[in-house]
């Protein structure tokens, strides 16, 4: 399998179709489950993927639909030789996580390398997804340390994953607190490390609350997310 590790916090964990903390249970057609797309549960076993793929991650909010299974969907055509290879997908997002709680030693980022390091007994880990920030905007030193802490958490996870050149694509937020958001997002486009790439949300539209995207956006998200790993690194893997 293709692994990759969805990380980050609740717009990663997915939050489409979640309305006064209930999901509406609508999947689009862009994240219907398939039999080559498999998800790597709580308790580290490998099941058919489908939305929520989160819900046994971040277990104290309501989930819905997040990135990962459009992703998934619309990578999977692009690998070769087509037929041969599925995708696994590796859920490890939290809502209202903050970067400092994705420190090494962390609960939060051992968790990540833990489940990691089990999904790769199945396969290799192609790229970590990761979509985060919105609650280091509430802080003015969070924020201010912000893009020196993502730098960090990225040589971390490919020293502890023995994988020094793991593509990290992450993505630059689309919401979150009016003074600091534009700080953290030039933070997140101003990294500039091999095989790092960022895709940016913003602009796509948001749930009533203003903070998580919809259904709609996330199958964007997941699509762009999609191009940029094909277009940056899918040739070198195949």
């Amino acid at each position: 399998m293709r692994i990759f590790l969805l990380s980050g916090q609740s717009n990663m964990a997915g939050r489409g179709g979640v309305h006064q903390r209930r999901w509406d249970g609508v999947v689009p057609p862009e994240c219907a489950p398939d039999p080559s797309i498999l998800r790597l549960s709580a308790s580290l076993a490998w099941e058919e993927a489908h939305e929520p793929l989160h819900a046994d991650i971040d277990t104290t909010k309501t989930c819905g639909v997040g990135p990962g299974m459009a992703f998934a969907r619309a990578i999977l055509p692009e690998l070769q030789p087509p037929g041969t290879a599925g995708v696994g997908l590796v859920p490890c997002a939290v809502g209202g996580t903050a970067i400092r709680e994705w420190a090494r030693g962390e609960h939060l980022y051992e968790q990540m390398v833990r489940r990691a390091r089990a999904a790769t007994e199945c396969g290799e880990i192609e790229a970590v997804l990761w979509y985060q920030g919105e609650s280091d905007a509430e802080s003015d030193a969070e924020t201010a340390a912000y893009q020196g802490n993502v730098e960090r958490l990225i040589a971390n996870i490919r020293a502890d994953l023995g994988m020094p050149h793991l593509p990290f694509i992450q993505v630059a937020l689309a919401s979150g607190n009016k003074r600091n958001i534009e700080k953290v997002r030039e933070a997140q486009l101003s990294i500039n490390l091999l095989n790092v790439v960022t895709v940016d949300a913003m602009g796509l539209p948001l749930n009533e609350d203003n903070l998580h995207l919809t259904t709609e956006a996330q199958v964007k998200l997941g699509e762009s997310l999609a191009q940029a790993y094909i277009s940056n690194f899918l040739q070198a893997t195949c």
